[in-house]
């Protein structure tokens, strides 16, 4: 499985982690994993326009990290279940 991101896409997933744990009220256990997913998603065929969800609107946000939180395979880093971020730049599936 590919892990890498460049300084930017780094940067942008914590702001996107950093907001998801503030509409969950913080919860911690969150932080880690759904920030595993969203590179593991983002580099492994699923690119995402993170900028564009970085600011999304918070239904819009919560729809595309927990989806992408259920619909993730663990193994390969792809997304299962014909879930499709709405926030997608590129997809291959």
């Amino acid at each position: 499985m590919n892990w890498e991101t460049t300084t930017q896409e780094f940067y942008l997933i914590g702001k996107i982690v950093d907001r998801v744990s503030g509409l969950l009220k913080g919860n911690p256990s969150i932080r880690m994993t759904l920030g595993m997913d969203l590179i593991a998603c983002h580099a492994n065929g699923c690119g995402l326009d993170l900028e564009r969800l970085s600011e999304a609107q918070d239904m819009d946000l919560l729809h595309d990290a927990l989806g992408i939180a259920r619909h993730i395979n663990r193994k390969t880093g792809e997304l299962q279940d014909c879930f499709l971020p709405r926030f997608a730049a590129v997809c291959h599936q």
